[in-house]
């Protein structure tokens, strides 16, 4: 549990410094989260099947570290806030850049 508990602090800390950063670009668009999901996605695909992470190096690394650092509920938050807002394409384009991307890279880093 410690080992979840200190990669997913690290995690957190990384994702919050980088969207800070990401969002002084004011972009109309989630871009931040988008991005940040992104890379952990292709991240854990390297851990998987690259790098063959298992135990509690998979603990530390997969579940805590890349956890901690992707965001499923500000995914979810930004795109009931595009409901709201009526923005329906950028809503699809969201949803699908998101999830076909998501899928994208993780199977671009268990084949790297």
């Amino acid at each position: 549990m410690l080992s979840v508990g200190c990669g997913s602090a690290l995690g957190a800390l990384l994702r919050y410094w980088l969207t800070t950063l990401w969002k002084k670009q004011q972009v109309d668009w989630p871009l931040a989260t988008l991005l940040i999901n992104l890379s952990g996605a292709l991240v854990l695909g390297l851990l998987t099947g690259h790098l063959a992470a298992t135990g509690s190096a998979m603990l530390f690394w997969g579940v805590g570290l890349l956890g901690g650092y992707t965001t499923f509920s500000t995914f979810n938050t930004e795109m009931i806030a595009m409901i709201d807002e009526h923005r329906w394409w950028s809503l699809v384009g969201y949803f699908l850049v998101s999830y076909v991307g998501g899928l994208l890279a993780a199977w671009i880093g268990m084949s790297i």
